[in-house]
């Protein structure tokens, strides 16, 4: 194992932010597990880096994630089961899929970082979460020394949430995650403008590489690339009302969208609160609000990861004080 001292993290996060990580190594195998437990006692994992914010050099080690590879742990007549490892590209299995026609994930095409992000994040988009397709998630445990998996309701799956986030928060590292496919799936095409996308397409027949190929026409339209200009995508979540208050706020502003999560509950686009409140297309130096979408910062060159945290804060607290709601950040700061 190479173990290196003072290592730049801006290649290996997507907002670009040129920090110092006090160490740093790579992890290609998982039997190095047990070394990498006695190497230091604050250790940070860095997937794809593409949903984290570094404000401060590292202390500690930063351990990049270099495990890959997906197999067929399972079939029958109706489903899959794939094992992917942690460090495998997301987007990559979203390829491997819906080349077999195998169906589950296709709405999450080209949501950029790597397998292990999956459960942590509880990933979604255009009206589906990884937590749908997960069966099982197989983690190191740093204390414990051993590996340990939970199955799909053990991990405590929430709205970008799980368990990962919160009881076992810094305690484990995801190795493996399986997933449960269909091979007759059923579409999911209600959410956003897939169903747009796929006329002008010219898709007459549904299917999964149709529906992925949609999702990404989508997401290329609307998000920036981070090899371009830095970001993490989605800067915040979603926020999820009760009806009641979102009548009071459709009473005032009749052009609010919104989706139905329960019979008590809607969901208000958080880019849409941004974006009314003024923010879409802000800059200032460096740091700014993306001109396509207002849900995502960036860098557009050499903006400290602090100045990017301040400009979130100021947004939160414009939309806290215009529509009286508490956004709250999606991605983590380090």
């Amino acid at each position: 194992m190479h173990l290196q001292q003072n290592i730049s993290l801006r290649p290996y996060n997507t907002f670009g932010i040129d920090v110092p990580a006090e160490f740093f190594t790579e992890l290609n195998d998982i039997d190095a597990l047990e070394e990498l437990t006695e190497l230091a006692q604050q250790k940070h994992i860095i997937g794809g880096g593409s949903n984290i914010l570094l404000t401060q050099p590292v202390k500690g080690l930063v351990i990049h994630n270099k495990l890959n590879g997906i197999t067929l742990e399972k079939e029958n007549d109706t489903h899959v089961w794939l094992r992917a490892q942690s460090g495998e590209i997301w987007h990559n299995l979203v390829l491997y899929a819906i080349n077999n026609g195998w169906g589950g994930i296709e709405n999450l095409a080209l949501i950029p970082g790597t397998v292990g992000a999956a459960p942590m994040q509880n990933i979604g988009a255009y009206g589906v979460e990884a937590r749908s397709a997960i069966e099982s998630v197989t983690f190191w445990y740093w204390n414990e020394r051993t590996l340990l998996t939970y199955n799909n309701r053990e991990c405590s799956f929430g709205y970008r949430d799980s368990i990962f986030k919160h009881r076992l928060k810094d305690k484990v590292f995801i190795a493996s995650v399986v997933f449960k496919l269909s091979k007759q799936p059923q579409y999911n095409t209600t959410y956003g403008a897939i169903k747009q996308e796929l006329e002008d397409m010219g898709v007459n027949e549904l299917s999964v590489k149709a529906i992925a190929y949609a999702v990404m026409n989508i997401r290329r339209s609307k998000l920036p690339d981070p090899a371009v200009i830095g970001n993490a995508g989605s800067f915040f979540k979603n926020p999820t009302i009760p009806i009641a208050a979102y009548q009071r706020l459709h009473s005032r502003h009749p052009t609010i969208p919104s989706y139905p999560v329960s019979k008590t509950l809607i969901k208000i686009p958080a880019g849409w609160l941004i974006e009314q409140c003024g923010w879409k297309g802000y800059r200032a130096g460096d740091m700014g609000v993306h001109t396509k979408q207002a849900l995502v910062l960036v860098n557009y060159a050499d903006a400290k990861g602090s100045e990017i945290w301040k400009l979130s804060g100021d947004i939160l607290n414009s939309v806290k004080e215009q529509f009286g709601i508490e956004l709250e950040r999606e991605v983590q700061v380090w």
